[in-house]
């Protein structure tokens, strides 16, 4: 990082998305930079949207549910990013404009129900694609029937995908995580006869964000490199 400064982060990341993209002859505007906001105060999120931060990820509804007060009248989207349970659906949505992070028949059944009549909620599918107990989505062979449900369900835009695969120190090692991921998304696009649908893939983050989009990520959600550490 430069000197620290938020500002001159959120540009270090930025240029770093740019190197990225052009080594696999992406351009930068097919990534989308998700700020990972996670216990981060509100002064310091409202710092990085001046410097042009345009989306935030929360991890828990309560601490999104604070900040939404404290942030209204900002033009930033919101991106719930986090584990939610299904009977937090209703206080998710009041302070999300995208769900990441589904991951079950009920909690897609339950955010269809509380969704905006007349609305399309933008969401995407988690996949536990590195098969860790520990974390939630679900699993690849669940994929096709998964989406399928949720594409019944009249109030959600099933958007594409989303991953935190396994923690390793080293970007490479994640690689073929991310590739799967890619496959997998192409896989659906072919098997539903929309390649255009299920645009983006979420995958990535501080220590691997780069690796991630060499490998197809459409959005990167990125907290300690722009923020700091917790």
């Amino acid at each position: 990082m430069r000197s620290g400064g938020i500002a001159d982060n959120l540009a270090l990341v930025r240029e770093r998305i740019a190197a990225a993209c052009g080594r696999v002859g992406r351009e930068p505007v097919e990534v989308k930079l998700v700020g990972v906001t996670k216990t981060v105060p509100v002064e310091r999120i409202r710092e990085a949207m001046e410097a042009g931060l345009e989306i935030i990820g929360e991890n828990y509804v309560q601490e999104a549910r604070s900040k939404l007060q404290a942030l209204a009248g900002l033009p930033v989207v919101r991106h719930f990013i986090g584990h939610l349970q299904t009977n937090k659906a209703k206080s998710a949505l009041e302070c999300s404009d995208w769900i990441e992070t589904v991951d079950s028949r009920s909690l897609a059944t339950e955010l269809n129900r509380r969704a905006a009549p007349g609305a399309k909620l933008p969401v995407l599918l988690q996949v536990n694609i590195g098969g860790e107990e520990t974390k939630s989505g679900i699993q690849e062979s669940e994929l096709p029937s998964f989406l399928a449900f949720c594409r019944g369900l009249d109030r959600l835009d099933v958007r594409g995908l989303m991953a935190i695969p396994p923690f390793f120190d080293q970007p490479e090692r994640v690689r073929p995580h991310f590739r799967r991921m890619r496959e997998l998304i192409e896989n659906l696009r072919k098997d539903a006869g929309e390649p255009r649908s299920l645009s983006e893939l979420s995958m990535g983050m501080s220590g691997d964000f780069e690796t991630a989009i060499e490998e197809g990520a459409t959005i990167v959600r990125v907290g300690t490199a722009i923020f700091g550490k917790r």
